[in-house]
């Protein structure tokens, strides 16, 4: 089954968490480091009220940031650093082939139903330019903790999760290049992003270039 954009919307209203996140603030600074050199287009996707957003703008005004989310009354709240908002889905996204430096999608894709996650990296891949980079960041099934607690990432609001390996494979078989996993979450503060054991991470960050 894939989602509609009234059907995510309503789906997301019952969810605040995304809105007072504390780590938001440095998921979007170990994005800022991944951005590929140059970059200024950036699209933030499922931006809710733009605190990432308005990170990244604080580490470099230059960035021209757009958004895109299905929730309404949040596009209406974002910050003036945002160059506009989108109403929209990831499936369907109003932006021409080409035309963005890079996409972040801040714990995203496990947010989708199971039919829309392929679409959406699709998607993805068509708007970026050439030389262009997808950063994602979304839980990790094979933590450790979640492991030795016996838990699971699928939750109220989580529809689907994503093993790392398989989520590489997936962005390599929609065309990007250079694919890349680090860790990511609250570990970061204090391993680093570089730990290479990826299971001690609660999140991980997987990037993809369109070369």
């Amino acid at each position: 089954m894939a989602g509609t954009r009234e059907k995510y919307e309503e789906y997301n209203l019952t969810q605040s968490f995304s809105e007072e996140d504390p780590f938001t603030r440095e998921r979007y600074e170990q994005f800022h480091k991944c951005m590929p050199k140059g970059a200024t287009s950036v699209l933030d996707v499922g931006a809710g009220l733009g605190r990432g957003g308005a990170r990244l703008n604080e580490l470099n005004p230059d960035y021209k940031i757009s958004a895109i989310d299905i929730v309404r009354s949040r596009l209406e709240r974002l910050p003036e650093c945002y160059e506009c908002g989108l109403l929209g889905t990831s499936t369907n996204i109003p932006i021409d082939d080409y035309s963005l430096d890079a996409i972040v999608a801040g714990e995203f894709i496990e947010h989708l139903y199971p039919a829309d996650v392929d679409p959406t990296i699709c998607e993805f891949q068509r708007v970026l330019k050439i030389g262009g980079r997808l950063m994602m960041t979304t839980p990790n099934p094979a933590s450790l903790k979640l492991i030795y607690k016996k838990g699971t990432v699928y939750t109220v609001g989580h529809l689907t999760q994503h093993w790392p390996v398989e989520m590489k494979r997936r962005l390599r078989m929609h065309g990007f290049s250079r694919v890349k996993i680090m860790g990511s979450g609250k570990t970061v503060r204090y391993l680093g992003s570089h730990f290479p054991i990826l299971s001690a991470y609660g999140s991980y960050l997987v990037m993809g270039d369109k070369i």
